[in-house]
């Protein structure tokens, strides 16, 4: 192996760390922010500053920042459902919900990818380990709920509602993801992701306004630090490495974050919040991990059958974790 050869293999890797702990550590930092400052708010916060931030490093970096009027609304309607109606509904939800327990239900997003892209558009066509991961998918968000559902009393309610909403923000965000897998965008991806994050912050920060979460929040140095965290190391550290990662390695490994970020956000939540880690938990665990990588592989195989991989300038605009 030359010296080249090794480099590369060592960036590679540490890209692969960089999505693997901090985009797994989002749930964590949400988890935090929102304890004083109402998720509109902190969410909005987060991504108004992020994207005007990245869209400033492209310019700087020389990419063209105009984008034509079809895309344009095309990345509207993604940052909304992606951010808007996935993330900040995600935030939300983690006010009554544990982070790590948030993690694994939002980790079945590639099962309803996978539902949206066979079921309903006709996309792809599933097999029969794609089926079965479905089942299995859909086995896992039971035993996670379970808890839920047989908790008598306002607060058991309180986190079935949090869970049931979770389900809603992650269809919200397969929906984004399925509408920038197909849209044939002629714009650079980090401008792509630039526009939609700044998109979702307005959005968000509109809500927040219109509820009165201006007034609600309170501004603590530990929740102002959580929202930089997401800031920097979420939605710039985390997302940087994850596109370099798209066109340097095959898709199907760079997607391996969806069976890592769930198991470093339990072991997170656990750690630094003392969150229980029930058998339900690790069962859950368990399933829905197996889940995805059994529907990922039926996915991939099918792919392989139909067409070339795409090269990395045919990569989605935006090809989102769950950050």
């Amino acid at each position: 192996m030359t010296a080249a050869e090794r480099q590369h293999r060592w960036r590679v890797g540490l890209a692969f760390g960089l999505v693997y702990f901090f985009w797994g550590s989002t749930y964590l930092g949400i988890r935090i922010a929102v304890e004083h400052v109402p998720a509109p708010l902190a969410m909005g916060v987060r991504f108004a500053v992020a994207g005007p931030l990245l869209l400033a490093v492209c310019k700087l970096q020389g990419r063209r920042l105009a984008v034509a009027r079809g895309d344009w609304l095309r990345l509207a309607a993604i940052g909304l459902l992606l951010l808007t109606g996935g993330n900040m509904v995600v935030a939300w939800s983690e006010q009554y919900v544990a982070s790590g327990l948030a993690a694994l239900i939002v980790a079945v997003v590639p099962l309803w990818v996978t539902l949206i892209e066979a079921g309903i558009l006709k996309g792809e066509r599933l097999h029969g380990r794609g089926f079965l991961g479905l089942a299995l998918g859909i086995g896992g968000l039971l035993v996670l709920l379970w808890p839920e559902l047989r908790a008598p009393g306002t607060l058991g309610r309180r986190e079935l509602l949090g869970c049931l909403t979770l389900i809603a923000a992650s269809l919200s965000w397969a929906s984004g993801s399925v509408l920038s897998r197909r849209s044939e965008l002629k714009v650079d991806a980090f401008v792509a992701a630039g526009w939609e994050t700044t998109v979702g912050g307005v959005a968000n920060l509109a809500i927040a306004l219109a509820l009165g979460d201006q007034h609600r929040a309170v501004w603590t140095l530990r929740g102002a630090g959580a929202i930089v965290y997401l800031i920097i190391f979420g939605s710039w550290v985390g997302f940087s490495a994850y596109i370099w990662l798209l066109n340097r390695v095959p898709t199907a490994k760079v997607a391996t974050y969806a069976y890592v970020n769930p198991v470093v956000a339990v072991f997170l939540g656990w750690l630094v919040l003392s969150e229980s880690v029930t058998g339900y938990i690790l069962a859950g665990t368990v399933i829905i991990i197996a889940a995805v990588a059994l529907v990922n592989s039926s996915k991939v195989q099918s792919r392989a059958a139909a067409a070339p991989q795409p090269r990395p300038e045919e990569m989605p605009a935006y090809e989102p974790g769950a950050d």
